[in-house]
């Protein structure tokens, strides 16, 4: 008998994270921009509850310009004064700089490697420890549990669903064949 994850069984009114956990938490991204956006996600949620997040998911795509990589990594002075201004999103100017930032090394990474879902690839053989100093030493605004969320949510670390959730087959099914499925 399937049962969902435990947040689920608890919460059935809670339409934003039901979807989230059903459509995207642990299913694999393999868009750069989406991999980004959810980096800032992420991020953004550190200090607030997910929920939040969630919530203002569509005014932080509008507001990072669908979290385009490239279009983020140019922002100046005058992007952060609308973020700033924006009520739509999370205005912690910590954050916003830290996106920006995180855009341009990313833009980085993509040079060197084709895509940032490939440097991803490359590392998926690192515990959670190796990605935690993988990403300290790469990004900014990126503690341990940042990025267990990001990597969790993106398949690469496991938890994102317990085995006899429906979603977790659903998973399992797209995970690509080095993933182990232990990871869903």
């Amino acid at each position: 008998m399937s049962s969902y994850c435990e947040y689920c069984e608890e919460h059935p009114e809670d339409h934003y994270n039901r979807n989230y956990h059903d459509h995207q938490y642990g299913f694999p991204i393999d868009d750069d921009d989406e991999l980004f956006e959810r980096l800032i996600l992420e991020i953004n949620q550190a200090g607030l509850s997910w929920i939040t997040i969630l919530k203002k998911a569509d005014n932080f795509r509008a507001a990072y310009d669908q979290f385009n990589i490239k279009t983020v990594a140019a922002y100046e002075t005058s992007e952060i004064e609308r973020l700033l201004a924006n009520p739509g999103i999370i205005r912690n100017q910590l954050k916003i700089k830290a996106a920006i930032e995180n855009a341009r090394r990313i833009s980085t990474i993509q040079l060197q490697n084709g895509s940032f879902k490939n440097w991803l690839d490359l590392n998926q053989h690192l515990d959670k420890a190796g990605w935690v100093t993988l990403f300290k030493k790469n990004f900014v605004f990126t503690g341990g549990e940042i990025v267990n969320e990001f990597l969790t949510s993106a398949g690469y670390l496991p938890g994102a669903h317990i085995p006899s959730c429906p979603v977790y087959s659903k998973i399992a099914k797209l995970s690509p064949p080095w993933m182990n499925k232990e990871i869903i």
